[in-house]
This record gives structure tokens, sequence and C-alpha cells, in this order.
């Protein structure tokens, strides 16, 4: 058996625990360490203490480091310096292995070629039987189908130490693992997928949850600087609705500006435009979902206000990575 090490960036949330408990109680070969970065930007030690209680033999293991709210990318690259394993396995703090994961990794592993960097595990989250899953929740669900996502990766420590590790420009739990895999791949490596399985439950949120996401779109930028326009197909990941979202907001701007310049035509066709779309987006969102009440408010108040959060976010991300380079030749602080 490869000797492996586990790092787990937290902002210490009630998920830690659980995510503790499921690795100390997995069969088959134990971690040599587990690294657990804690990144709140303010940490309180005495809040550790429940979650790290809950590793019983393997908390002599476990080195807990401050990662200075920096983001996850920075986490991992803080736990990744201190791992001596030849395997490096990210997990996030609200997942959950499963049962015969120790075992499974092992198997993982010894079947990983030499010119392999990576091996993904299978991300199972489990939906309600009982009724159609929100937006939110099926968001969370497509990390089942997401290529690369460091909520259960295994990586040689050789060769994140040759690409740099992570890009720690992206602050936000999104888009750094597509970046890393596509530098690894880029190195003549290859990434293949596992047998392994994880739980990943979905986090409760707020109404305004899908809102806040639209932050992301600044690194859908940073992507494009990095690794050109063709970026969607090289991580294979879904393009979204940015164009869309963006022809939304241009038309809801231009109907205002017509509006106050005293051409009421051109400014009815453009808000006809404006509502026709969010209109859209709103009926692509509400129809799959179970339509109670609560659903049906949120999707409305937030179709409306999506597409500018969405524009705002990818213009300033260009304009703010507009001079990015490769990692980790020049980092744009």
């Amino acid at each position: 058996m490869t000797s492996y090490a586990v790092v787990i960036p937290t902002l210490v949330r009630d998920t830690l625990a659980d995510c503790l408990a499921a690795l100390a109680a997995a069969t088959g070969p134990r971690p040599d360490e587990i690294v657990l970065v804690d990144d709140r930007p303010d940490p309180d030690p005495g809040k550790l203490e429940h979650p790290l209680s809950v590793l019983g033999d393997l908390r002599e293991r476990t080195t807990v480091l401050g990662g200075g709210g920096r983001g996850p990318a920075a986490a991992r690259n803080t736990g990744l310096r201190a791992v001596t394993a030849p395997w490096t396995v990210f997990l996030d703090d609200d997942v959950q292995v499963g049962p015969h994961w120790g075992d499974q990794l092992a198997e993982d592993l010894a079947e990983a070629s030499p010119d392999v960097a990576g091996v993904q595990g299978v991300i199972a989250v489990p939906l309600p039987g009982e009724r159609r899953p929100t937006d939110w929740e099926r968001g969370t669900a497509g990390l089942a189908r997401a290529h690369w996502i460091t909520a259960d990766m295994a990586y040689r420590t050789e060769a994140l130490k040759q690409v740099g590790g992570f890009d720690e420009r992206f602050r936000r739990a999104f888009r750094e693992d597509a970046d890393l895999a596509l530098r690894i791949l880029d190195a003549g490596w290859r990434i293949r997928q596992g047998r392994r399985t994880t739980r990943h439950p979905v986090r409760p949120a707020d109404r305004w949850v899908s809102l806040r996401q639209q932050r992301g779109n600044a690194d859908d930028a940073l992507m494009r600087h990095l690794h050109g326009p063709d970026w969607w197909d090289k991580a294979v990941a879904p393009r979204g609705r940015i164009r869309a979202h963006a022809a939304i907001t241009t038309a809801g701007v231009a109907a205002c500006a017509l509006a106050a310049a005293g051409r009421p035509r051109a400014a009815a066709a453009c808000a006809l435009g404006w509502a026709a779309g969010t209109a859209e987006f709103a009926r692509a969102r509400i129809a799959p979902g179970p339509r109670t009440r609560q659903e049906v408010t949120t999707m409305l108040a937030t179709s409306v206000l999506i597409p500018p959060a969405a524009t705002w976010h990818r213009l300033a991300g260009e304009w703010r990575h507009r001079h990015a380079h490769a990692w980790p030749e020049e980092v744009d602080r």
C-alpha cells in the first residue's frame, strides 16, 4: 500500500465533525497524516475541540495549521507544504467518506500507473425522495458529475509540487480544482476516475445563496485568461448562462436609458426583451423544482437579480485579471 496524507481545509462548520468521524470509521489503510487547515480569519481553537475528538486514534496523526482566511486554494497549499507522503488526498469539510473508503482508496492508488497524477473519488449527493429537489439541491447534485473536484481527490504529491499547487488567486471554492487539473494535464500527467465513494450532503442554505454564487463569474474570467476562450471544453465544464445574463442586463439598462432620454417606444421594446429573458430564466429554474410558495418566490426574486449580478462580477473579473500570468511564475495579488 502506498502511503497517503489527507488535507482538509475548513472553516470549522458543523459538517466537520461528521467528515472526521466518517474518516476515522472507514476501514482500510489509515492515513500517515491528516493536515487540517483552519482557514477562519480569526480562529477560535476551542471550537475545534469537538470535531477533533471524533478522530480517535487518528488524532495523534493530525496536525492543525492556520490558513489565514485566504480561501480554500491557499489553505490546501498550506496543508500540502506539510505533507511528506507520496500521495495527498484532498477532502472538503462537508463530505463523508464511505465505510470502506480506505480499502477502496488503496485499490485506486495501487491501480494508478506511473503517469497518473490524480485519482478522483465518486461523489454521491443524496436528494429528497418525497419531492422534487430545489434549485440549490440540484446545483449541489451537479457535483456528482463534475470533473476533478477536490471534494475527494487524490494527487501524487510530486505532481502537485511540480505545478506549484493550487492557484491562490481563486479565493472561492470554485474553479480552483479545474485550474489545477488543467495544469497537471498540461504537464504531461493523466487523471483517472477511481471507485471509492464519498457522500456529499446538501448543506442548508438561505434563499440568497444563488445570488452570492454569481461571484464565481469573476473566476470564470480568470480561467479564460489562463486557459483560453475554450477552457470550458478543456475543463469539461457546463458553459452556464453568462451570455444570456449579459443580454438581459443590457436590455434592462437600455430600457432605463431610453426612458430617461424620452424615447418610450424604444424603451418599451427593450423592457419587453428584459422581461421575456427574465421570465424564461425563472421558468427554467422553477419548472424542475418542488414549486412550493417559498421556492417559487425565491426563484422569481433571484431570477431578477442574478443576471446583473453575474454580468457585474464577470466584468469585474475581466478587469481584475486582465494581466494574469500562469501560476506560479507571477501572481497578481
